[in-house]
């Protein structure tokens, strides 16, 4: 695939979310063509149906499924929508998985079982999920972060990064097929040294508390998140964050030949973007 990007189709599922956007964004970099699958684009991971139309004509994709890479939905659904790629001529596939995390290992091995030529990206924990997603309000409205990190030391990682490694895999022809790769940023950090750089950078006071999984399940179930779905994410939480990943990993330095984007300056652009101004 190296050797024509520009007529290389890549299918990006997720594409307007945390990561999805990212692969897209560096992959239009690096000259791929870009189909996006999204529900606006008429894409749903739980209607097979939508998923032949989608892939029809493509050179490659991106897989990375709404639900928790470990949970069993997510196995069913990479699994099946892999076979139905490898059966229409898209045999080049990349996993975004978990580092660290056991029960994703059903999904890497669902797609390994489909015959496609696979790679999987196993990312350490996001250094946009306190800029993005569901913990940035509790930052911004209240200046604390409640979270079940304890004092574990995690080396975040930036998703500019992850989404670089994963095009570079798409386009890098046999080189990281058949491989799991696992990407993490340059240093270690608790969640609370996390959150005291991200109070300097937006010069607000902002701090972290440690709450045991358990009482952040309650607190998500007081949201409204159903039984099922708090359940998955406490066991989720005590087993990920029992400091299984306090260690750095180099696919980043490996597959882009350079150090990873430090938290700091992560926290610093979005610092200036204002992303945790009131």
């Amino acid at each position: 695939m190296t050797q024509n990007t520009r007529n290389t189709t890549v299918v990006v599922t997720g594409a307007s979310g945390r990561t999805g956007r990212r692969v897209a964004e560096a992959a239009l970099a690096a000259g791929l063509t870009v189909r996006a699958a999204t529900r606006a684009q008429g894409f749903d991971w739980t209607e097979r149906s939508t998923w032949a139309d989608t892939l029809r004509g493509a050179d490659a994709a991106y897989l990375v499924c709404p639900a928790d890479v470990g949970s069993p939905e997510a196995a069913r659904h990479v699994g099946l929508f892999a076979h139905e790629a490898v059966g229409l001529g898209v045999r080049r596939l990349v996993l975004l998985s978990a580092r660290g995390e056991e029960r994703a290992r059903p999904t890497e091995e669902a797609l390994r079982e489909s015959g496609a030529d696979w790679t999987v990206v196993r990312a350490a924990w996001f250094a946009q999920n306190f800029s993005e997603g569901p913990l940035v309000e509790g930052l911004r409205q209240s200046g604390e972060l409640v979270f079940p990190g304890g004092a574990v030391r995690e080396p975040f990682v930036d998703v500019r990064d992850v989404a670089e490694v994963v095009v570079a895999a798409l386009t890098a022809g046999e080189r990281y097929v058949g491989q799991a790769l696992a990407v993490s940023g340059p240093r270690l950090l608790t969640f609370g040294e996390a959150v005291a750089e991200v109070a300097r950078a937006a010069g607000r006071e902002l701090s972290y508390r440690a709450v045991p999984a358990r009482e952040y399940g309650a607190r998500l179930a007081g949201f409204g998140v159903p039984p099922e779905e708090v359940e998955f994410l406490v066991e989720l939480f005590e087993s990920l964050l029992d400091g299984r990943n306090s260690y750095l990993s180099d696919g980043v330095q490996r597959v882009l030949g350079r150090e990873p984007r430090d938290f700091a300056d992560f926290a610093g652009e979005a610092a200036a973007a204002g992303t945790w101004k009131v």
